[in-house]
């Protein structure tokens, strides 16, 4: 008598499903990647030669009751200059974010532009996407 089974198990294994899956998940991470937007104006950045540092910036911030933060720290208005040159004078390439409020005027974000174009410091207008 013949016991055997007429269903005989290959121990193949067939890769197009998995080649399958891998262009699904290409398609997939290259449309996600165009969808991707990043939270400050497009600019165009110098070339360097040598390693990247990781550069420390700071944060100043102006909310729409006119009041002044340098690192989530309350500062007023006239000694808003003078704690920026005391906060950046140890690094090399200063760089200052600037956070307005949408209802801040403008006149008030050109002043701590105007303080930065003095000393030399780097900003970047901080927008929301």
């Amino acid at each position: 008598m013949n016991f055997r089974g007429r269903n005989k198990v290959t121990p193949e294994f067939n890769m197009s499903s998995m080649t399958d899956i891998v262009f699904l998940l290409l398609i997939f991470f290259m449309i996600a990647s165009t969808l991707v937007s990043t939270n400050a104006i497009d600019i165009v950045l110098p070339k360097a030669s040598g390693k990247t540092e990781n550069k420390r910036s700071v944060a100043v911030s102006i909310k729409k009751n006119l009041t002044y933060y340098v690192d989530q720290k309350r500062v007023g208005e006239s000694i808003l200059e003078n704690e920026l040159l005391r906060v950046l004078s140890s690094q090399e390439a200063p760089t200052i974010v600037l956070r307005a409020e949408k209802s801040v005027p403008v006149e008030n974000v050109v002043k701590v532009m105007d303080i930065a174009n003095r000393n030399k410091f780097k900003v970047i207008l901080a927008v929301k996407p």
